[in-house]
């Protein structure tokens, strides 16, 4: 009986402690890991130009922690949404600075961007009105299958 009324006042005691605190189980602890090796597919249909920044920037943060090796390392992104319009050759004034970032990415091997063919079409986009940094692949949602076959990691 002691025992529960020392426990119960123990409690009692670190109660308001623990209330006044923003923080009562204390900070994140940072474990330390280092990635290498990976390959990832971002199935990737997005509205707005801040959307695709945000894949962009995931894809380049992770080809970085990775080592930004091309023999170690490989990240798809496959589109298939309202994004494809940014990419048309008759937009590029338009996204000049998106479509740069976009190709610069491309330059040392890692990120490759690849658009489906049958939703480029549905948006009245044949192979020809496409910047020539990205892959025209039959079929999006085949292609992401294809990957994940392949050892892809599947992002979205």
């Amino acid at each position: 009986m002691i025992k529960h009324i020392l426990i119960a006042a123990t409690l009692a005691l670190s109660l308001p402690a623990m209330a006044a605190s923003n923080a009562p189980w204390g900070s994140a602890k940072v474990i330390d890991i280092t990635y290498s090796k990976q390959k990832v597919v971002y199935d990737t249909a997005v509205k707005t130009v801040e959307a695709l920044t945000s894949v962009m920037d995931r894809a380049s943060y992770l080809s970085a922690i990775n080592g930004a090796d091309p023999f170690d390392n490989k990240i798809v992104i496959v589109m298939h949404g309202d994004e494809i319009d940014f990419f048309a050759i008759k937009n590029y004034s338009k996204y000049k600075e998106l479509m740069t970032r976009a190709q610069s990415l491309t330059v040392g091997g890692i990120i490759e961007f690849r658009m489906c063919k049958i939703a480029a079409e549905s948006h009245g986009h044949q192979p020809k009105d496409i910047h020539g940094f990205v892959h025209m692949v039959p079929m999006g949602d085949a292609e992401i299958v294809r990957l994940q076959d392949e050892g892809y990691g599947y992002m979205r």
